[in-house]
C-alpha cells in the first residue's frame, strides 16, 4: 500500500519537481483528510446519543482544537529534538489509537478525553509535516510544495464526507473505526517512505550541522520581531478563523436561516469554494515561488476581505454561490503564500518551535471564530458575524503590504542556490 502511494503521488503532474519527501507528505494528508473528512460530520450525533446537550456535543468538536492549540509548542520542541518523520509519525498513531478507543467509548466524558488525546497527536503531525515541508524545499518550491501539502488535504477533505453517509449509516461508532484505518496507513506511509532524522551515522549529518552553523535559524523572540513572519502569522490567523471557523460553523446556518434556502445549497457552496481553490492552488503556489511572496499573500488577503464582504451583504443564493468561489481562489493563495513566509524566516536548517507558533495561529483562528461570530450572530444577525472575517482579513492586507519580500531573502542563504 505504500508503494502504490508512491506511485500514485510521483505520476501526479502537480507534484512533478518536488522532493520525494513532499510527494510523500501530499499522500499522507489526503488519507488523513480523507478519515477526518468521515468522521467529523458524526462526531456531534455520536456525542448527543450519550444524553448530552449540543452546547457539550459542540465541546467534543472545540476540544479537539484546543489540544492542538496548547500542545503545538511541545510538538515544535520534539521536533527539533528527536526530528520530523518520528514525531509525525507517533503523532499519527496516538490520533489513530485513540480514534479506535473514541469508537468504543461507553460515556460522554471517555469521549471528550479521547478526543482532546486525538487533538494532541494532531498537533504533533501537523507542526512535524509542514516543517519537514519547509525545510527540504528550495526557496523557488516553497509556495508550491506548501500547496501541493493543503492539496492533499484539500482532496481528501471532499472526498471524506462524500463517502461519510454510507459509512454513518452502518453505525454512529463505525466512522470512528475507518478514521483509524486511514490514520493507520499515512503512518505506515510516513514510517517507510520518509527519511529518519540524520544521525551521526549518517553522511549528511555533517553538512546539516555546518548548515545550521552557517545559517542558525531565529529564535522565537527573533521570528517574531520579523514584520515578514508577523504577515505570516495574520495570513495564517485569518485562513484558521474564516475558513475552518466561519465558513464551518455559519454558513451553513446563513443558508437555512438568513437566505430561507434548503441546506443543499450550503453543500453546493463548499463544493465551489472547494473547486475553485483546487483550481488555482497550483499556480497560486507557483506564483508565490516566482513573483514573491509578498504579491501573493497581498492577493490571498484581498481576495478572502472580498468574498467575506461579499458574505456580508449577500441577500440571495447566486451572491452566496459567487462569495464562496472567491473565498475558494483566496484559500488557493492563503494555503501557500503564509507557510513560504514561515520557511524563508525559519531558513533551511529548520526550527520547530517558530513552526508550531504559525500554526498554532490557524488553530487560535478556527477556535475563537466560530465562538465569536455565533455571538454576533445571535446578537445582530449575519452580517456583523462575517464582517469579523472581513476585518481581520484586512488587517492580514495591511500587514503584507508592508512587509518586506522573503523570497530573495530565502534564496541567499540556501545552500542549493549558491
Amino acid at each position: 500500500m505504500a508503494r502504490s502511494a508512491k506511485n500514485l503521488v510521483s505520476e501526479s503532474a502537480w507534484l512533478r519537481g518536488l522532493p520525494r519527501e513532499v510527494k510523500v507528505l501530499a499522500a499522507i494528508a489526503f488519507c488523513v483528510a480523507l478519515g477526518f473528512g468521515i468522521v467529523v460530520p458524526s462526531i456531534p450525533i455520536y456525542a448527543v446519543s450519550f444524553g448530552v446537550s449540543a452546547v457539550l456535543a459542540g465541546a467534543v468538536v472545540s476540544v479537539f482544537a484546543l489540544a492542538r492549540l496548547i500542545s503545538s509548542p511541545v510538538a515544535g520542541a520534539f521536533v527539533d529534538r528527536i526530528g520530523e518523520r518520528r514525531v509525525l509519525t507517533t503523532g499519527l498513531v496516538i490520533v489513530a489509537c485513540s480514534s479506535v478507543l473514541a469508537g468504543l467509548a461507553q460515556n460522554y466524558p471517555q469521549l471528550l478525553i479521547l478526543r482532546g488525546l486525538g487533538g494532541i497527536g494532531s498537533s504533533m503531525f501537523t507542526v512535524s509535516a509542514m516543517a519537514l515541508t519547509l525545510k527540504v524545499a528550495r526557496p523557488e518550491q516553497r509556495g508550491r510544495a506548501a500547496g501541493a501539502f493543503h492539496g492533499g488535504f484539500l482532496i481528501g477533505g471532499v472526498a471524506g464526507p462524500a463517502v461519510g453517509g454510507a459509512v454513518v449509516a452502518i453505525s454512529l461508532r463505525a466512522p470512528f473505526f475507518v478514521y483509524a484505518v486511514t490514520l493507520a496507513v499515512a503512518a505506515l506511509i510516513a514510517w517507510r517512505l520518509l527519511p529518519p532524522a540524520p544521525g551521526k551515522e549518517d553522511p549528511t549529518s555533517s553538512d546539516q550541522a555546518q548548515l545550521a552553523a552557517d545559517h542558525p535559524p531565529p529564535t522565537l523572540g527573533q521570528a517574531l520581531r520579523d514584520r515578514a513572519f508577523l504577515a505570516a502569522l495574520a495570513g495564517n490567523l485569518t485562513n484558521g478563523l474564516v475558513t475552518f471557523g466561519l465558513r464551518s460553523s455559519l454558513v451553513p446556518l446563513f443558508v437555512v436561516l438568513g437566505l430561507r434556502e434548503d441546506a443543499t445549497l450550503s453543500s453546493i457552496g463548499f463544493l465551489v469554494a472547494a473547486g475553485t481553490q483546487a483550481v488555482l492552488l497550483l499556480p497560486a503556489g507557483r506564483l508565490a515561488d516566482t513573483n514573491g511572496r509578498k504579491r501573493a499573500l497581498i492577493l490571498g488577503t484581498a481576495l478572502t476581505l472580498l468574498g467575506m464582504l461579499a458574505l456580508v451583504i449577500a441577500g440571495s443564493s447566486v451572491m452566496f454561490l459567487t462569495a464562496m468561489a472567491i473565498s475558494g481562489l483566496a484559500g488557493a493563495f492563503m494555503g501557500s503564500a503564509p507557510a513560504a513566509i514561515a520557511g524563508d524566516v525559519v531558513g533551511p536548517s529548520g526550527k520547530g518551535t517558530v513552526i508550531a507558533v504559525f500554526q498554532m495561529t490557524a488553530d487560535l483562528g478556527a477556535i475563537i471564530g466560530p465562538l465569536l461570530a455565533g455571538l454576533l450572530a445571535d446578537q445582530l444577525g449575519f452580517a456583523p458575524a462575517f464582517a469579523i472575517g472581513a476585518a481581520t482579513a484586512a488587517l492580514a492586507l495591511a500587514l503584507a503590504a508592508v512587509m518586506p519580500e522573503t523570497l530573495h531573502r530565502a534564496r541567499q542563504t540556501h545552500p542549493r542556490d549558491g
